[in-house]
C-alpha cells in the first residue's frame, strides 16, 4: 500500500502521527506499507542557520511560558506512544530544508524510516541541532548511512530544488498543516490521528468503496 506522508521533522505532531500509524499498520500485519516522506516547511523564512529557541518561542507564541502550556499536549499524547518530549533541552529551532534533504536521500537508500525516526529523536529527546550539517550526517551515520557520504550530499546542493517543488506541491494540494497521509493518491487523513482512524481508509484501499445495498 502507497503511503505518503507529508511532515516536518520539527513537528511533535508528526512524531506522534508517525508512531500512531505504525501501530495501525502492526494491527493490520496483511498490509505491505510503502511509504514515502514528503516535505513540508513549518517555518519556511527560516533563517539558514536556524534562530535560538527563546527568540522563536517568543515570535510564535509570545514566550516560553504559552509554548509549555501548547506542548502539553504533545507531551501528553507522546507518553501514551513511548515518546519522552523533552522540550527543555531544543536549544535552537532549524530551517529544515537540509534535513528534507537528507530524507531524500535516505530514500534513495533504502533507510528513510531510519532517519526520519532518529531525526525526530535527535530534535524531540535529545535536544541536537538538526539544521547543523554536521549533526545531520552524524544522524545519517546512526541511521544505517554513511555518514561521510550524508556529509558531502549535504555540502552540495542536490536534492533542494525538489525539496522545494514538493514542499511548494502539498501547499498547492492544500496542505496547510501536518502531519498529512496520503494513501493510494486517493485518501488523505489530516492530523496524528489515533490508530484505529486509518482501518476504514486502509479498507477502502484494499477493497474499494462499499456498495449500496438494493
Amino acid at each position: 500500500m502507497r503511503i505518503d506522508i507529508v511532515a516536518d521533522v520539527i513537528c511533535p505532531w508528526c512524531f506522534i502521527g508517525k508512531r500512531r500509524l505504525e501501530t495501525a499498520l502492526a494491527q493490520r500485519p496483511a498490509i505491505a506499507p510503502d511509504i514515502t516522506w514528503r516535505p513540508f516547511q513549518l517555518n519556511p523564512d527560516m533563517p539558514a542557520e536556524g534562530m535560538p529557541r527563546e527568540a522563536y518561542l517568543a515570535a510564535k507564541f509570545g514566550g516560553q511560558a504559552h509554548a509549555k502550556r501548547i506542548n502539553q499536549a504533545a507531551v501528553d499524547a507522546g507518553a501514551s506512544v513511548g515518546i519522552p518530549f523533552a522540550f527543555e533541552k531544543i536549544q535552537r529551532t532549524p530551517n529544515t530544508l537540509a534535513a528534507h534533504r537528507l530524507v531524500r536521500f535516505a530514500q534513495h537508500e533504502g533507510r528513510a524510516a531510519e532517519l526520519v525516526d532518529r531525526l525526530f529523536a535527535g530534535y524531540f529527546i535529545e535536544g541536537r541541532d538538526i539544521g547543523d550539517r554536521n549533526v545531520l550526517a552524524a544522524i545519517a551515520g546512526e541511521s544505517g548511512l554513511d555518514a561521510a557520504t550524508a556529509c558531502e550530499f549535504l555540502a552540495s546542493t542536490s536534492e533542494r530544488a525538489e525539496v522545494m517543488v514538493d514542499d511548494a506541491g502539498a501547499r498547492r494540494l492544500g496542505i496547510n498543516a501536518v502531519p498529512c497521509f496520503i494513501f493510494a493518491g486517493q485518501y488523505a487523513i489530516s492530523g496524528a490521528q489515533e490508530p484505529a482512524f486509518f482501518f476504514p481508509v486502509f479498507d477502502l484501499v484494499q477493497n474499494g468503496p462499499a456498495r449500496a445495498a438494493g
